[in-house]
């Protein structure tokens, strides 16, 4: 049998973390599956459990490093990837026992980025 050669168009992935968005929607939509009333449901939840979770990491407690992971693979879910990759920067200096005086601070600004852009979100559904 001989050996069929086809032509594909080579396409770019699209970046794994957006560079100006604080959630990556289409990203969002994949994982509700184009659900609007599923979308809404997840935002509200991730926007409330960001707010508690960076509650209970200002004290820095003994059970920080699960805490920011858990809030790391929600916001994954999500699409929050820059919420993502500032708290992989704090659990790394966590696990390090490293000073957290920069990375606590840089994932707040990242939560809330994304809680005002699904503030912003569920105001226009």
């Amino acid at each position: 049998m001989p050996l069929r050669l086809e032509r594909i168009e080579w396409m770019p992935s699209p970046p794994l973390v957006p560079d100006s968005e604080p959630l990556d929607i289409q990203h969002l939509s994949r994982m509700t599956l184009g659900d609007a009333g599923l979308e809404r449901e997840v935002l509200a939840l991730f926007s409330a459990q960001a707010a508690s979770l960076m509650a209970a990491l200002a004290s820095l407690p003994d059970d920080a490093a699960a805490l920011a992971h858990t809030l790391k693979g929600s916001a994954r879910a999500i699409g929050a990837f820059g919420v993502a990759e500032a708290v992989d920067s704090l659990e790394a200096a966590l696990r390090c026992g490293d000073d957290t005086s920069h990375a606590l601070p840089a994932v707040g600004f990242a939560v809330a980025a994304a809680r005002e852009a699904i503030s912003a979100r569920l105001r226009r559904s």
